[in-house]
């Protein structure tokens, strides 16, 4: 094994200094040896270390020399792009095998191919020691690893099965959280297994639900299916993949924010929105992953060591970089129509108000002065009790004020005549409600007076002056118990007469001889004349309600 200590120190101990990195290259490698089950063994009862086994085909002792060893070698260049399974591998720079050494200072490789077993022993203690001194710390150095067994006869399967001990840690692992960890790393296919498990105990399996299990999801896209913008470059380059929204903010701690790039099924960037402004809203509640495999095709190499970024100075990168900015613009703007959405369906579902279709009811004048104060209270946060209440009251006394069919409801119509109008004034056909309105109320002055006539007939019949069927001042009289004065009311009886006959006359004759545009268009009739008569035939109703048969 040809190394200097300083190419160790660099990519092993100081690149990987934390548990999660260190085993998704060992379980890499397992992926790329046609492993279909990894098992991640952690221990801590008392000298920590950790296992990490498979079932792929293992190394050969010549591959273990030739390959295994040899820091930096390449392996795309001297070997297919497939693994004897078909499968792309991951493995590239031939540097992963180091990161081990940023967590442990002992490690056993056992590896066992077509029955025979070989096994060796790296120490970190003894590699710095065959190093030398400081000064030869950029030198190359020849280490032999301790072997323990060669070429040992075995009837056990294929596999390999790697220790790591002599473990610089305190704390005590957490096998639900490693496996947790593990799959923001990898996306998992059916044919590959990764477990987790602490002394022994109960297996977490690492599968592509537990990396998002934690947040609550509002709302999710396929890509490139539910998206739009950059659609085309998404299917040329078949990338593909799944963001999500969520309900609440996601914690800056779970390293989640932001959109993770993928390649052969492992992680190659950091969750990202690939845009220097991220102080909007949005971009607390997204995150997802896409898979972009042909980053891998790219020559020179432009996914970095530890693959944690990509170099993003390549023309090909920068490309990606923009498409995908173009993305998440688009995914920030389809999110606020969704959030608004589901916003206004809560608070339908709270309250029973549709506000769309509340304001859709309200007369556009009125509209301008209600929808700012709408808008105030439709964006008061609803994630607790009393921002509820508040809303809820909120909306609920304004729609009180202001409520649906605004001028209908303050012009306070006698309430039979409301019954027969409110479809065409709804329908904002303010003709056909006077029309039926007087038709309405022609059809009660017959039922309450008892006189068989019909139209003009019967209303100049019923209250005939001096002799009417109906009074409309029969029992009235001033707070004090007297009488009124003849004369008031002569001027009563007769002038609502003439109200009765005039609707008739100016509104109902009319509308039911002449073609209805036409007045609206000429501007001899338009609609406000009609809500007026409407007004005054509201009048009539109520004066025919207190009326007495004489």
């Amino acid at each position: 094994m040809t190394f200097t200590p300083h190419t160790i120190e660099h990519l092993g101990v100081r690149m990987y200094s934390t548990l999660p990195p260190v085993l998704a290259e060992l379980i890499a490698k397992s992926y790329d040896a046609d492993a279909e089950q990894v098992n991640v063994k952690l221990y801590d009862k008392s000298e920590k270390r950790i296992i990490v086994e498979d079932d792929g085909h293992g190394m050969t002792f010549d591959e273990i020399n030739n390959n295994f060893l040899r820091i930096g070698r390449n392996r795309r260049v001297n070997h297919s792009e497939k693994s004897p399974g078909g499968r792309y591998v991951t493995g590239k720079k031939g540097l992963g095998k180091l990161s081990f050494f940023g967590i442990a200072r002992t490690i056993e490789v056992s590896t066992t191919n077509s029955g025979f077993r070989n096994t060796f022993k790296l120490d970190w203690n003894k590699i710095i020691e065959d190093g030398g001194d400081e000064d030869s710390s950029t030198k190359l150095t020849d280490y032999q690893p301790e072997m323990l067994e060669h070429d040992f006869a075995v009837t056990v399967a294929n596999g390999t099965r790697i220790t790591l001990s002599d473990i610089d840690r305190e704390t005590d692992f957490d096998a639900e959280a490693v496996a947790n960890n593990l799959a923001k790393i990898f996306i998992v296919d059916q044919d590959f297994k990764i477990c987790t498990s602490r002394n022994d105990g109960k297996a977490f399996e690492v599968d592509n639900i537990r990396r998002l299990d934690t947040l609550e999801t509002q709302f999710v896209w396929a890509v490139p299916d539910d998206v739009e913008g950059p659609v085309d470059y998404l299917k040329l380059n078949n990338i593909r993949g799944k963001i999500v929204s969520t309900a609440k903010p996601i914690s800056p701690k779970t390293n989640l924010r932001g959109i993770a790039l993928f390649s052969r099924n492992k992680l190659v960037n950091m969750p990202d929105f690939f845009s220097d402004s991220t102080s909007s809203n949005f971009y607390s509640y997204i995150t997802g992953w896409l898979e972009v495999d042909f980053i891998d095709n790219i020559v020179p190499d432009v996914i970095s060591t530890n693959r944690q970024s990509l170099d993003w100075r390549r023309k090909e990168t920068q490309e990606l970089q923009n498409k995908l900015l173009n993305l998440v613009r688009w995914l920030a703007r389809d999110w606020r129509r969704k959030r608004d959405a589901a916003h206004v369906a809560k608070i339908k579902e709270m309250t029973n108000i549709d506000v769309k279709d509340w304001q859709s009811k309200v007369p556009p004048e009125l509209n301008i002065s209600l929808s700012p104060v709408i808008a105030a209270l439709s964006n008061t946060s609803i994630d607790n009790p009393e921002q509820e209440e508040k809303l809820i009251k909120g909306l609920e006394q304004l729609k009180i004020l202001v409520p649906e069919h605004t001028f209908f409801h303050y012009r306070r119509l006698h309430q039979t005549l409301k019954d027969v109008v409110i479809d065409a004034y709804i329908n904002q056909d303010y003709f056909s409600a006077v029309f039926e309105g007087v038709k309405k109320y022609v059809e009660e002055v017959k039922l309450k007076s008892g006189v068989s006539l019909t139209d003009r007939d019967l209303l100049e019949k019923v209250f005939k002056n001096n002799e009417p069927v109906l009074s409309v001042t029969e029992g009235f009289q001033k707070p004090d118990g007297t009488a009124f004065e003849i004369m008031t009311l002569t001027n009563i009886s007769e002038g609502h007469r003439g109200l009765v006959i005039a609707m008739w006359q100016a509104f109902r004759s009319p509308i039911a001889h002449q073609v209805v545009a036409d007045l609206r268009a000429s501007g001899l009739y338009v609609d406000i004349d009609c809500l007026d008569a409407l007004s005054l035939l509201s009048h009539l109703f109520y004066r025919l309600e207190k009326s007495t048969k004489l």
